[in-house]
C-alpha cells in the first residue's frame, strides 16, 4: 500500500535519532522520548532516555563486567562462581604487651609465644588481605610504639613475616587508655595479604610495655576476601 503525505508527515515527525554526547546528557539538553549515547574512555557504552521529566540511563556492556554508579539494591543476591566482601575478626585477650612478640588469639583470650598455639593460628578459606585492625586497651600507663606484624606458617612449620605495620606515637599521636587506635592496610610495608589455605597468625610488641601488669585488650581485624566459590 503506498504511504500517503500525511503517513509520511507522521513517520518523520516520531523518528528518533540517536545523539552521543561528548558530556553528559541533561534534561535540558534532550527532549522528551530522546534516547542518547554516551561513551568516554575506560568506560562502558551509557545509553540515556529522557522520559516523564527525568535523565534514565543503563549501561552495556562489551565484556560481561557489569558497573553502578551508586548503590545496588536487590530482594535476593546468588553468587555462583566468586566475589569479594570484608570480613570481621575478634581478637579480644588479657594479658600484658611488651617487647617480646606475641600472637594474639582468633579464639579464646589468651596469647602465645608461638603460632603452634592452636589459639593463635588461623587457616585461611580464601585469598585474605588485612583491610585494617582496631586496638584497644583498658589502661595504658605509657605510650609507646606497637609493632603489628601478618605471619604465616608453612608446611614445615617455619613461620615468616608476611607484612609489618607500627603505630609511630611521634607520627601518629599517643596512644591512652579506653581509646582506639588502628593501623591500615597502608601502614605496612608490603601488602598483607595471606593466600588460601595458609596458616596465618597476628604477632604483636612494644617498644616498652604500655601498661604495668595484664590489661584487657580489645582488639578487631578487618580482612579483603576473595571468595571462590568452585
Amino acid at each position: 500500500m503506498a504511504l500517503t503525505d500525511r503517513d509520511i508527515r507522521k513517520l518523520i515527525n516520531t523518528k528518533q535519532e540517536s545523539m552521543e554526547f561528548t558530556g553528559i546528557p541533561s534534561t535540558n539538553g534532550m527532549v522528551e522520548g530522546q534516547t542518547a549515547i554516551q561513551k568516554k574512555s575506560n568506560s562502558q557504552l551509557a545509553i540515556y532516555r529522557k522520559k516523564f521529566g527525568k535523565i534514565w540511563k543503563s549501561y552495556m556492556s562489551s565484556d560481561g563486567n557489569q558497573y553502578v554508579d551508586k548503590t545496588l539494591t536487590t530482594n535476593t543476591l546468588k553468587y555462583t562462581n566468586r566475589f569479594v566482601d570484608y570480613r570481621v575478626f575478634l581478637h579480644n585477650f588479657s594479658d600484658t604487651i611488651g617487647t617480646s612478640k606475641v600472637y594474639i588469639p582468633w579464639w579464646g583470650t589468651s596469647e602465645s609465644s608461638s603460632m603452634a598455639d592452636h589459639r593463635v593460628g588461623f587457616i585461611t578459606p580464601f585469598k585474605m588481605t588485612l583491610h585494617k585492625i582496631i586496638l584497644r586497651c583498658a589502661t595504658i600507663n605509657t605510650s609507646t610504639d606497637i609493632a603489628v606484624r601478618v605471619e604465616k606458617t608453612g608446611n614445615n612449620d617455619t613461620t615468616s613475616i608476611v607484612a609489618t605495620a607500627t603505630y609511630d606515637v611521634s607520627e601518629v599521636g599517643a596512644i591512652s587508655s579506653n581509646t582506639n587506635f588502628e593501623l591500615e592496610m597502608a601502614d605496612f610495608d608490603k601488602v598483607p595479604a595471606v593466600e588460601a589455605g595458609i596458616k596465618t597468625g597476628i604477632s604483636i610488641d612494644a617498644v616498652s610495655s604500655p601498661t604495668s601488669g595484664a590489661e584487657d585488650w580489645w582488639v578487631t581485624s578487618v580482612w579483603r576476601v576473595e571468595v571462590i566459590i568452585w
